[in-house]
C-alpha cells in the first residue's frame, strides 16, 4: 500500500486551469482518469487526510504511485480528453458500463449497390441507416418479415445473390413476392434503391402516408373489381399495422428522444436508457456497474452519456435527451453533445406530462434491472471470493491470488506443436490478457520441455519489460536471444484481442507488444500470483524449474492434473486432493478448461492453414492480393500451370521475374505423369516395373518424347 504523501505534487506545481489527470500505480499501469474545472483544487482533494477520504477513493489513491496531468483550454476539451483515456486506458477505478451482450440493430446497408435488411451487431459502418438497438434479435427479424410484404428489400447475403445472378433464378423470398428479386434483373438497382428509402421512411416513423396511399389502391381495387389485388394490398395494410403496434406510441408529439434513468445504491448502479423515436419506443438497453468512487447520480448521468454518444455523430445523437439529474456543470456536456450531432441538443429533466411519466418508467426498469443484478451478483462475489481464499489455505500462500495464469500445451501426434496463456482476475476470465505460442525451440512431441520453453519465453519478458521500466537492475539472464523466444513467436486469438492493442502503428518492430511509458496494455507486464499448468508432476517441474532458473521465487506454481483433478505442488511427492465441493477446485477446473479451449482453438486453427496450403504459397514475394488475381484470371491451378510466362504476365501486377518464379513454382510441385506401359498401353502402378521396355523396370511417364519412346519401343 502507497502513501499518497510520497508521491504528492509540490505545492505550486499543480496549475490551476481545466485538464485531465492520470493516476498510476507501480507499475504505471493507469488506474483512474479525471477532468477537472481547476486541477489544483480537484488534485488537493485526494490529498488530505486519509481518514476523510470515501473508502473506494481512499483504496484508489492507496494503491497509487504517481500522479500527472495534462493542461486544456476548455472544459469541453477536458470531457473529450477524459473519454478518450478512459476508452484507452480502461482504468480499473473508473465507472465503466458495460452491455452483458451486444446489442443488435435493424441494419440497412445504404452504401451496397443493391441495399441489404439485415441484423448487425458491433461498431456502427459509414453508409449503413441503423434502426434500434432492440432487446432481442427474433424481434428485428419479426418486424422485417411483416414489412417485407410492402417493402420487398434484399435481406439475401452477398453470396446467395451473387449465386442468384449467375443462375438466373431468385431464391424463395423472390418466388414467394418477400424480395424484389435485383438479382435477376425483375427491377433495376434505382428502383430497388428507392423501396429501401421507403423502408427507411417507414422505420423513421413516417408511417401515415404509406397507409393512406395503401388504403387508396386497396379502394380503388375494390371499385374496378379486381378483388385479389384489393385483397393483397388489405394484407399489406395489415401486415403494416401490426409492425406499427410492435411500439407503442409513447409521446404524442412524435419526439426523438432518449431517455436515461439511474438507479443505484452505495456500491452500485443501475442505468436505463429507451430510445423513442417518431413519438414509440424503438429500443431499451442498460447497464450495471461497480461504483469504484464517490460519485453523484449527475456524475453517473454524464458518464453514461460518453458511453452513449463518445462514438456517435449526426441523427444517432437525439434532438432531446432526458435524464435524471444535470451534470455539474452542464453546459460542456451540452455542448459537447451538440458538436456530435452538428445541431442543438436538449438535456434536461422531464417535470410533467407524458415524458414524466415515462421517465418513471424507465426508472422502475433500471430499479428492477439493479434487483436482479443483485440477487445474481451476490452469491457470485461471496463464490468467487471463497474459491479463491480456497486456493489460498490449499496451496498455503500469503494471500489470495487475485490474478491466475494457466497454461496449456496443444499438438497432433507431434505437429503443431502450440500452447495457451489464458488469465483470470479476481476470478474472471480478462480475454484481453490472453496470449499464444508456437513452441519452435525443438522438433516433436514432448509436453514437459515444451512447457518449460513456455513459462521461459513469458517470464524473460517480464522481467525485460521490468528492467525497461527501471523496476529491475539486475543483468537479464543468458540467452536471451536465439532460443526462439522473441517477440514474433508469440501471438494472440484475433477474436480475444484487445482493440486498444491493434493498430500495428503503435508498435515496435522489435518488440510488437510491449508499450511505452503511456500505461497502455504491455504484453507479459504484470506478474500473476499464481500460475497454473495442465498436468501432473512433471509439468508442474518444468515451469517451477524455468522460474528458478529466471531467479523468481516469488510467483507460486501448482498443476492440475485431468484424470483424478489432483493438485500438484513442485516441492510435494503427493497431490493435494481438493473436496469435489470445493469452490476452490471449481474454479482451478474452470481455468484449466479454459486454457484448453483456447489452445485447442489455437493448433486446429495452425492445421487447417497448413492442410489449405497450395503450391502458390511457396512462391516467395506472392501476396494473397496476387495469388487470388491469378486464380480469378485463370480459373484453377492446373489452367495456371499450364499457361506461358508471357500469359502469366498479363494479370496485373505481375512482372516478368515473378511469372518466371511462379513457373518454376508449379513446376515443381507438379504431380508425377503416370508411368505407362508402352507395348501395352496400360498404366503401370508406382513400383511396378516395365520388363517390356528397352531399359528392364524403367517405366516411360506419359508424355515423353517422341524420340526416347522410339528407342524403348
Amino acid at each position: 500500500m502507497a502513501d499518497p504523501s510520497s508521491y504528492r505534487p509540490k505545492p505550486g506545481q499543480i496549475p490551476d486551469s481545466p485538464g485531465v489527470y492520470r493516476f498510476r500505480d507501480e507499475h504505471r499501469r493507469v488506474i483512474y482518469v479525471g477532468k477537472a474545472k481547476s486541477l489544483r483544487q480537484r488534485l488537493a482533494n485526494y490529498f488530505q487526510d486519509l481518514a476523510g477520504l470515501h473508502p473506494r477513493t481512499r483504496s484508489m489513491v492507496t494503491t497509487a504511485a504517481s500522479v500527472e496531468w495534462t493542461v486544456v483550454s476548455t472544459e469541453v476539451e477536458a470531457l473529450q480528453l477524459e473519454y478518450s483515456w478512459i476508452k484507452e486506458y480502461d482504468p480499473r477505478f473508473n465507472v465503466k458500463y458495460r452491455d452483458d451482450k451486444s446489442y443488435p440493430y435493424l441494419a440497412v446497408t445504404m452504401n451496397e449497390e443493391f441495399p441489404r435488411v439485415q441484423v448487425m451487431r458491433g461498431h456502427k459502418k459509414k453508409g449503413v441507416r441503423y434502426f434500434g438497438p432492440y432487446a432481442h434479435a427474433w424481434a428485428i427479424r419479426d418486424t422485417v418479415d411483416l414489412l417485407l410484404r410492402v417493402f420487398p428489400v434484399r435481406t439475401c447475403s452477398a453470396g446467395v445473390f451473387k449465386n442468384a445472378a449467375r443462375t438466373g433464378r431468385p431464391c424463395l423470398l423472390g418466388y414467394i413476392g418477400k424480395c424484389a428479386a435485383p438479382c435477376v434483373g425483375r427491377v433495376s438497382a434505382e428502383d430497388h434503391r428507392e423501396l429501401a428509402d421507403e423502408f427507411c421512411d417507414f422505420m423513421t416513423g413516417r408511417t401515415g402516408t404509406y397507409l393512406r396511399r395503401l388504403e387508396k389502391q386497396m379502394t380503388e381495387a375494390a371499385e374496378e373489381m379486381e378483388y385479389e389485388r384489393a385483397a393483397r394490398l388489405r394484407d399489406d395494410i395489415g401486415a403494416l399495422k401490426k409492425a406499427m403496434e410492435k411500439n407503442a406510441v409513447v409521446l404524442a408529439d412524435a419526439t426523438d428522444a432518449d431517455l436515461i434513468a439511474v438507479a443505484e445504491d452505495e456500491l452500485e448502479a443501475a442505468v436505463q436508457i429507451f430510445h423513442v423515436r417518431g413519438g414509440r419506443v424503438r429500443g431499451q438497453r442498460g447497464w450495471v456497474t461497480d461504483k469504484v468512487e464517490e460519485i453523484t447520480t449527475g456524475a453517473l448521468v454524464e458518464h453514461a452519456l460518453q458511453q452513449l454518444y463518445g462514438e456517435e455523430t449526426g441523427d444517432a445523437v437525439p434532438k432531446e435527451v432526458l435524464v435524471p439529474a444535470l451534470p455539474d456543470p452542464v453546459e460542456p456536456v451540452q455542448e459537447w453533445l451538440t458538436g456530435r450531432r452538428g445541431s442543438g441538443v436538449s438535456l434536461r429533466i422531464p417535470q410533467r406530462g407524458d415524458k414524466r411519466a415515462l421517465m418513471e418508467t424507465v426508472e422502475r426498469n433500471a430499479q428492477q434491472a439493479l434487483v436482479l443484478h443483485k440477487t445474481k451478483r451476490a452469491s457470485d462475489l461471496t463464490t468467487r471470493s471463497r474459491a479463491l481464499e480456497e486456493i489460498a489455505d490449499a496451496l498455503d500462500l500469503d494471500s489470495a491470488p487475485l490474478r491466475i495464469e494457466c497454461y496449456d500445451i496443444s499438438h497432433l501426434q507431434g505437429d503443431d506443436v502450440v500452447a495457451s496463456m489464458v488469465v483470470f482476475e479476481d476470478g474472471l476470465a480478462r480475454k484481453s490478457e490472453y496470449r499464444r505460442f508456437q513452441i519452435k525451440g525443438f522438433e516433436g512431441q514432448d509436453d514437459v520441455r515444451s512447457m518449460h520453453e513456455v513459462i521461459t519465453r513469458r517470464f524473460r519478458r517480464y522481467l525485460a519489460e521490468k528492467e525497461r521500466t527501471g523496476e529491475w537492475t539486475d543483468e537479464e539472464p543468458d540467452g536471451e536471444t536465439g532460443d526462439g523466444s522473441g517477440p514474433d513467436l508469440e501471438d494472440r486469438d484475433p477474436k480475444d484481442r484487445d482493440p486498444k492493442d491493434r493498430d500495428p502503428k503503435d508498435r515496435d518492430p522489435k518488440d510488437r507488444g510491449l508499450k511505452d511509458e503511456d500505461g497502455r496494455p504491455r504484453r507479459f507486464a504484470y506478474p500473476p500470483q499464481l500460475v497454473v499448468v495442465d498436468g501432473g508432476k512433471p509439468q508442474v517441474a518444468a515451469a517451477r524449474r524455468a522460474l528458478d532458473e529466471l531467479g523468481i521465487d516469488d510467483i507460486a506454481v501448482c498443476g492440475l492434473a485431468k484424470r483424478l483433478e489432483e493438485v500438484w505442488l513442485p516441492q510435494d511427492d503427493d497431490p493435494v486432493v481438493l473436496p469435489r465441493s470445493s469452490e476452490g477446485l471449481y474454479l482451478l477446473q474452470r481455468v484449466r478448461d479454459e486454457a484448453h479451449r483456447f489452445a485447442i482453438t489455437y493448433q486446429r486453427s495452425k492445421r487447417a492453414k497448413r492442410f489449405r496450403a497450395g503450391p502458390l504459397d511457396d512462391v516467395p514475394g506472392l501476396g494473397e492480393t496476387r495469388k487470388q488475381a491469378l486464380i480469378k484470371h485463370f480459373g484453377s491451378v492446373k489452367k495456371l500451370r499450364a499457361a506461358t510466362i508471357d500469359q502469366i504476365r498479363e494479370v496485373p501486377g505481375i512482372g516478368r521475374k515473378t511469372a518466371e518464379t511462379i513457373a518454376v513454382a508449379l513446376a515443381r510441385a507438379a504431380p508425377p505423369a503416370p508411368a505407362v506401359n508402352t507395348a501395352t498401353g496400360e498404366i503401370i502402378e508406382e513400383g511396378e516395373p516395365d520388363t517390356t521396355a528397352g531399359s528392364p523396370g524403367e517405366p516411360v511417364p506419359a508424355g515423353a518424347p517422341e524420340e526416347r519412346r522410339g528407342q524403348e519401343t
